[in-house]
């Protein structure tokens, strides 16, 4: 299994920036999975769904959520075993837990503990 931590959350005004982290560890096969695997971000609101926000390809081709593109910036340093997420232009809206992950729809790795986005009006 890849164990996932992320970090770089915070409160931060409306227009404000932040830039959150994922490390992956494990195994060496299991940060060869790591790096062989799209990985996306992903978002859960108080009462809401979680949703992905953003996701990368190994190979480094990006996707984005309608409501975060143009705003976030996906990225991932195998070397490092670290995915990021830039975020600009922060909307109360993108209040959130926010969490890594595998870009799937099932058969997820274990959640890490998420990191808090609070954005203030």
């Amino acid at each position: 299994q890849v164990q996932l931590v992320e970090s770089g959350g915070g409160l931060v005004q409306a227009g404000g920036s932040l830039r959150l982290s994922c490390a992956a560890s494990g195994s060496v096969f299991s940060i060869t999975v790591f790096r062989v695997n799209a990985m996306a971000w992903y978002r859960q609101a108080p009462g809401k769904q979680r949703e992905l926000v953003a996701s990368v390809t190994s190979g480094g081709s990006t996707n984005y959520a309608d409501s975060v593109k143009d705003r976030f910036t996906i990225s991932r340093d195998n070397a490092k075993n670290t995915v990021y997420l830039q975020m600009n232009s922060l909307k109360p809206e993108d209040t959130a837990v926010y969490y890594c992950n595998k870009d799937t729809t099932r058969s997820w790795w274990n959640w890490g503990q998420g990191t808090q986005v609070t954005v203030s009006s």
